[in-house]
């Protein structure tokens, strides 16, 4: 399948107008037009309806762009592939909102010179250690329950304590802080978290040291759905970490409990492939190095976060 005509159709797919997409991609109109004729031979469909307004993709044509994305982002792994040290730095956060990200901002703003490519995989520590193992990123953020593969080196670097979140009218509003028995009869809610995961391995060990019920059932409707809920409930709690940068309307009322005595902590380490030579890597693994948490009396971690090689 010929790329250019694959770019040209997401191009035009993103743009809505042949004109337009011939502009991004530094072509003729006619050019664009040849290439998606082209392309639509070969698929034998039809890919966009042409309109005076512009171009809409059609049934085939939605259902071809996911792919053809897919296509051009192997082809661009391929070709960083060969060109060591020119692209960015890709690291996997899993979410935006949570400590890793918040550390990665960090490092940014210490060292600005730096290309970074945060990435957001929706994987596991299993699905993300095999992204890194096939080079798809250069690192990862995940607690780690298991041993890893020899070709990868892991580093223990956050500690994330808890929170307790509950809205204006349950009964621990009011509270400075709760002990994790403390926690024992509530309704803490996190759905969605599938069974298998690291996440998943690290509340049955808390809920199994303190006695806890994690109430994992419900569909998942995001965030905001989540502090919406909590915020109109008088029963709803969740537990969140710290650093984990979650907004929300000041009439939610929402508060935030911090978890004492002792406090539990997620521990998560820094995934790298060995032998991995991204001149920036290094600066990254440095970066962390200075910040690793020193674990001390008064917390709770689970039996298999135990230290991790230094960095």
């Amino acid at each position: 399948m010929d790329l250019e005509a694959v770019r040209t159709f997401v191009a035009v797919a993103e743009a809505g107008q042949f004109q337009e997409a011939a502009v991004t991609l530094g072509i003729t109109q006619q050019a664009v037009s040849k290439r998606i004729a082209a392309l639509e031979r070969e698929l034998e469909v039809l890919l966009f309806t042409r309109t005076p307004r512009g171009a809409r993709p059609t049934i085939d044509g939605q259902a071809f762009l996911p792919h053809a994305r897919e296509l051009l982002r192997v082809a661009d792994r391929a070709d960083a592939s060969v060109r060591k040290g020119r692209r960015p730095l890709r690291v996997d956060v899993h979410s935006r909102r949570i400590a890793p990200a918040v550390l990665l901002q960090e490092f940014y703003r210490a060292h600005p010179e730096v290309e970074l490519d945060v990435i957001t995989l929706t994987a596991d520590v299993h699905g993300a250690i095999a992204a890194v193992e096939a080079g798809t990123i250069d690192a990862t953020f995940h607690a780690v329950p298991m041993p890893t593969p020899a070709s990868i080196r892991a580093a223990h670097v956050i500690d994330e304590p808890h929170e307790l979140l509950v809205g204006p009218r349950h009964p621990l509003a009011g509270a400075r802080e709760i002990t994790p028995r403390g926690l024992a009869g509530l309704r803490i809610w996190m759905p969605g978290m599938a069974a298998g995961t690291e996440w998943a391995a690290y509340y049955e060990e808390l809920s199994a040291a303190f006695g806890l019920t994690i109430d994992v059932l419900g569909p998942v409707f995001g965030y905001e759905a989540l502090l919406a809920e909590i915020a109109d409930s008088a029963d709803l709690g969740t537990l969140k970490g710290a650093s984990s940068r979650y907004l929300w309307p000041d009439s939610y009322g929402l508060r935030l409990i911090p978890v004492r005595n002792p406090s539990p902590v997620y521990p998560m380490s820094i995934l790298w492939r060995a032998g991995n030579s991204h001149p920036a890597l290094r600066k990254l693994r440095e970066f962390l190095e200075t910040r690793k948490p020193l674990r001390a009396a008064g917390i709770w971690t689970p039996a298999w976060s135990g230290a991790r090689p230094g960095l």
